[in-house]
């Protein structure tokens, strides 16, 4: 099964994932979305899987989000796109994939329902 998961070693809720999947005998692929962020297109096809917008993916905390103004609720899907790719710690985490699932493990429990 392929499994993948955008995540930031800093963070313990994503480092509390990576271990859940470890020790169901997965061997995910780890993206450290700081250093190698998703593309926009890339991003794009993850949200659709999560069945998400933009706006939901967004951390607050520890990130520009208020001194970009992204809380202003006329903001386009697109304009936020532009902010993640610019500042790719916008993206809250972990996201895992697994097959054609996706799903924002916050909290770290959520990831017990996409493995299913």
């Amino acid at each position: 099964m392929d499994v993948v998961i955008y995540h930031n070693p800093a963070c313990g809720t994503s480092r509390k994932v990576l271990a859940v999947l470890r020790e169901a005998g997965l061997k995910p692929k780890v993206v450290d979305y700081l250093i190698d962020p998703p593309d926009r297109e890339t991003l794009k096809h993850l949200l659709r899987a999560m069945g998400k917008s933009p706006r939901d993916i967004l951390r607050k905390r520890g990130t520009p989000y208020e001194e970009l103004g992204l809380d202003d609720p006329a903001l386009t899907d697109e304009r936020i796109l532009d902010a993640i790719e610019q500042h790719p710690i916008l993206i809250e985490r972990p996201i895992v994939v697994v097959g054609d699932k996706a799903a924002l493990c916050r909290p770290a429990e959520t990831v017990a329902a996409l493995l299913g």
